[in-house]
């Protein structure tokens, strides 16, 4: 039966699974893939593209035929003696919906999230058992007037992470297009590669305790709301030069990346608006997570399909220290957050990550007690980052162009940002998840901010 949700009446239900016998071997998973969060994790891409049902027969036989190589993605999550989590590849298959809004492109404005954007994704109903949950679902969506249309999916975090659903996405798009994937395309799907030998007890290096921040007392979050920002490429450049100019720097020392100065930016504006409002002076960290498919010594596979990721935090300040100091100081903090990440601290972080209480919120996650949100600094005036700076987005071209834009489709309850690519190819946008009462401030401090003298 058709539904109506809200602004978006979902008119049909596919079931989706390879057109070719797959392996029915279980997938052993990676310590990288049991920990953090266990449900779906949703994203958007928007087309200037006709909604038909031609449309939809294209999808379906070319994800038909995608799944074949990345068959895992047709299974289903399974919990095994030991508490950890593994995929049954049973071939069951993912869901694609099709849908239709009575909205056009305008009446979602820059498609930041918000409730009308979670609308463009599917909705996963985790009061069924999760053996009988896809790992992927997909939402075509039509707009008003044969606007565009939207394509947006949900994957299962255990099954992976963003740096291998890019290509997922950009292979299935080729697929559609009639184009075969070349041998170096094919995904590497065998994660016993992660399985690392065993670590002595305690970790050779030293590690950031990842409990969550306590809440500090009389500090209200407020509501939070979401907002993109984009940067152009020159704009960019004047946050690279500010940083860089350090008449004290020393000679022969890398200039701060891209990453690390718009990182160091949105520490800075986030801390600024905060002690506006607060005057106080709370200590202040950024979380993030870093890829160490190429870190890990040997390096990972090319084209490793799974959850590859350390996480990584800023050392401890506090807020005046980051509104003080130049932008260079910030941007050192986070220069500091990256180089720790080796082969020794992911080795030493993976041999400890999933302790007893991770396995317990597996267990509370396949027995119905919901998912227990435990991310650690999310909360007080901290911040989680998420980068996808240098990921091919824009080449997910089903036969009907680029899309116009991709980006977050949920919003969160904690301060978090995401780097993406910016859809014209000139610089990058910035989603920002932050306090509604001061979100505007913010937006003034990023652009101002920017020109002002080096403090």
């Amino acid at each position: 039966m058709p539904s109506t949700n809200k602004m978006v009446t979902i008119v049909a239900s596919h079931n989706i699974t390879p057109n070719q016998p797959t392996p029915n071997d279980p997938l052993w998973l990676s310590d990288s893939d049991q920990i953090g969060n266990l449900r779906h994790v949703s994203c958007v891409y928007i087309y200037k593209a006709k909604h038909n049902k031609h449309v939809t027969e294209r999808l379906r036989n070319s994800l038909s035929k995608t799944l074949v190589h990345y068959y895992p993605v047709a299974g289903r999550l399974r919990l095994t003696k030991s508490g950890r989590m593994e995929v049954n590849c049973n071939a069951k298959g993912v869901t694609l919906l099709d849908a239709h809004t009575a909205n056009s492109f305008a009446d979602y404005g820059d498609f930041s999230p918000s409730l009308s954007t979670e609308q463009l994704v599917p909705k996963v109903d985790y009061t069924q058992p999760i053996e009988d949950i896809p790992l992927m679902l997909m939402q075509i969506t039509g707009f008003h007037g044969g606007e565009g249309l939207a394509i947006g999916i949900v994957t299962s975090h255990p099954l992976t992470d963003a740096t291998s659903m890019m290509p997922f996405v950009n292979n299935w798009a080729k697929v559609a297009r009639g184009e075969e994937l070349d041998p170096n395309e094919i995904p590497f799907l065998d994660r016993a590669v992660l399985k690392l030998p065993q670590q002595p007890s305690s970790p050779s290096v030293k590690l950031p305790e990842w409990k969550p921040v306590s809440q500090a007392q009389g500090i209200e979050q407020g509501q939070r709301s979401a907002a993109l920002f984009k940067l152009s490429s020159r704009q960019v450049e004047i946050l690279k030069k500010k940083a860089n100019n350090d008449k004290a720097s020393n000679e022969g020392v890398r200039p701060y990346s891209r990453f690390e100065v718009i990182a160091a930016h949105i520490w800075r504006c986030a801390s600024k608006a905060r002690a506006s409002a607060e005057n106080s002076n709370q200590p202040t960290l950024v979380r993030f997570s870093v890829d160490i498919r190429s870190r890990l010594n040997p390096p990972l596979p090319k084209n490793y399909f799974g959850n590859a990721l350390a996480k990584t935090v800023t050392p401890k300040c506090y807020e005046g220290d980051i509104i003080s100091n130049p932008l260079r100081y910030a941007a050192q903090k986070i220069r500091e957050a990256v180089y720790v990440v080796t082969d020794e601290y992911i080795r030493s972080q993976l041999s400890v990550i999933l302790g007893q209480e991770q396995l317990d919120s597996i267990s509370a996650f396949f027995t119905g007690q919901g998912h227990r949100v435990n991310v650690p600094y999310a909360g007080n005036h901290n911040i989680l980052l998420t980068s996808w700076m240098g990921m091919p987005v824009y080449e997910a071209d089903f036969g009907w162009g680029k899309p116009v834009h991709y980006g977050l489709a949920t919003t969160f309850e904690e301060d978090r940002a995401a780097i993406l690519p910016s859809s014209d190819g000139d610089g990058v946008a910035v989603t920002i998840f932050f306090q509604t009462a001061l979100m505007q401030l913010f937006k003034i401090l990023f652009y101002e901010d920017m020109f002002l003298s080096s403090l």
